[in-house]
């Protein structure tokens, strides 16, 4: 069994990036357990809070799902052509201690899709994680990418994807990337 984790970088209720999230799970082939998670209630990254309480408890909990998965795909939405501060701010907790990057992102499978309603589909904000994920020490995989333009289209009012086509696109994407997690899993 793969196990999987999805992460939606969007907090809004009927957001592109969880209904992909969302969508994406239910088009996870056989033999895949795909989880989602999101980012409600990760604070700011404040070090004077880390140095006073630790990591919060949110963070943890996310923390300790991804050491849990064999692979991880990030759902990024693309703000102001970049990566959303919330999700950057997320990855930064994640990142803390120090010492815990390694068994959080060390090695473990990420993969990167994305939607927007703009016309490149969060290109932008994918290739802004690349250094980042790099340098945690995550193992990026780009056997394909998966950009969702004008998304407006394409989902619903509740967020829900209703394209046949992107579906399709999702599940091959999903799919491709459980094949990469299982062959570096049995190595």
């Amino acid at each position: 069994m793969t196990k999987l984790l999805g992460i939606s970088g969007s907090l809004r209720k009927a957001s592109f990036n969880t209904g992909l999230l969302t969508a994406a799970r239910s088009v996870a082939p056989e033999g895949v357990e795909f989880e989602t998670a999101t980012l409600h209630g990760i604070p700011l990254y404040d070090g004077d809070v880390e140095a006073e309480s630790g990591v919060p408890a949110p963070v943890e909990v996310l923390k300790q799902r991804i050491i849990g998965a064999d692979g991880v795909i990030l759902f990024t939405p693309e703000y102001n052509n970049s990566m959303p501060g919330v999700f950057k701010n997320a990855i930064d907790w994640l990142s803390r201690p120090p010492a815990d990057i390694r068994k959080v992102f060390g090695g473990r499978p990420f993969a990167i899709a994305g939607a927007s309603p703009g016309n490149f589909g969060t290109i932008l904000s994918q290739n802004a994680w690349l250094s980042v994920m790099r340098t945690l020490g995550a193992e990026l995989w780009s056997g394909k990418r998966l950009m969702v333009p004008k998304a407006a289209t394409l989902f619903d009012g509740q967020g829900q994807l209703t394209d046949e086509e992107t579906r399709e696109r999702l599940r091959t994407f999903v799919q491709a990337f459980a094949e990469y997690v299982a062959a570096v899993k049995a190595h």
